[in-house]
């Protein structure tokens, strides 16, 4: 039976959690995934339980349960940090929710806050607008199936270039300074650091040949002008295997050539051996029309969106 709401205690932990409280957090994240039918939480979240990074860590227990949990991670000077929130789904409807969302916004700070509800569930727009939360950003996530990708017709590429697999160690710096250009403007992705990267070299998912790279070698000095990251694991705990546009990131430089699609064909394709059965996914955000209308003409279809809350104060 779960405790009284009297019995609740609210504790904040910054950096890695201890392997008690992370496993502890996995675990609700775990219930709420299965309930949900959504992953509760994102990688970037589930990364920073076991880093050592600034993100701040909000510890909702009723009694000895986890009942909630959020988390905040620092973002650009001056900008709102960003995070998620969650309740165990036997703790819900009983003020939960409101509590982690009040002490968000404390955390938070005068710069404010914004969390991701991963599915737009009623429970979380309802909880947002009592919070006074506005939905400022749509996250879609597309899906087809593996079955027919061999017969998509592979573009040619761009003069000069040539597609190879990531080398780990070797590729590590250009993969980091391409992706920044590609994504000078977008929130998270943009971001990355060479440690962020190497974090995500060491999960037990990432396969060398799932990354193509797209290389210019018309000049004396070949450089990146674009990179296809498929992935292959479950998309939650316990679940059966999924593909996963992981990251499709082209240079400036060289957008609008066709690159994008010709490199998405090759690594849709790289993924066969995994079996055609296998269904691929990935996220776009919804405003992004020239990646959602690439993506439709290879068959993906939105099949779920995540929303994004912003903090009354951000």
């Amino acid at each position: 039976m779960s405790a009284p709401a009297a019995d609740r205690s609210l504790a904040v932990a910054a950096g890695a959690l201890p392997a008690p409280l992370r496993a502890d957090v996995e675990a609700l994240a775990a219930e709420a995934s299965r309930v949900d039918g959504a992953a509760a939480l994102s990688e970037d979240a589930l990364l920073r339980l076991r880093t050592t990074s600034l993100a701040s860590h909000l510890l909702l227990r009723e009694g000895e349960e986890l009942a909630g949990y959020a988390q905040l991670a620092p973002t650009d000077a001056d900008a709102p940090a960003a995070g998620e929130l969650l309740v165990h789904p036997a703790h819900r409807r009983r003020g939960a929710g409101r509590l982690l969302l009040d002490r968000v916004v404390e955390v938070a700070g005068p710069g404010g806050a914004l969390l991701w509800s991963h599915g737009d569930t009623p429970g979380a727009a309802a909880l947002a607008a009592a919070g006074g939360w506005a939905r400022v950003r749509d996250l879609w996530r597309m899906e087809r199936p593996l079955a027919g990708v061999e017969d998509l017709e592979v573009p040619g590429l761009p003069a000069g270039v040539r597609v190879r697999a990531f080398v780990p160690g070797a590729d590590d710096e250009a993969w980091v300074e391409l992706n920044a250009a590609a994504f000078a403007t977008h929130a998270e992705q943009g971001r990355w650091t060479v440690a962020d990267l190497r974090l995500r070299l060491r999960e037990p998912w990432f396969d060398p040949a799932l990354l193509l790279l797209a290389e210019d070698v018309s000049g004396p000095s070949p450089h990146l002008v674009g990179s296809c990251w498929m992935k292959v694991a479950p998309a939650v705990p316990g679940g059966p295997d999924v593909g996963e546009l992981y990251v499709l990131g082209i240079s400036p430089a060289t957008a609008g050539r066709g690159l994008g699609r010709a490199l998405l064909v090759r690594g849709l394709q790289a993924l066969l051996p995994r079996g055609a059965a296998l269904p691929v996914e990935l996220y776009v955000d919804g405003d992004n029309e020239p990646a959602t209308r690439l993506y439709s003409r290879l068959g993906f279809e939105r099949v779920a969106v995540d929303v994004q809350y912003r903090s009354p104060s951000a």
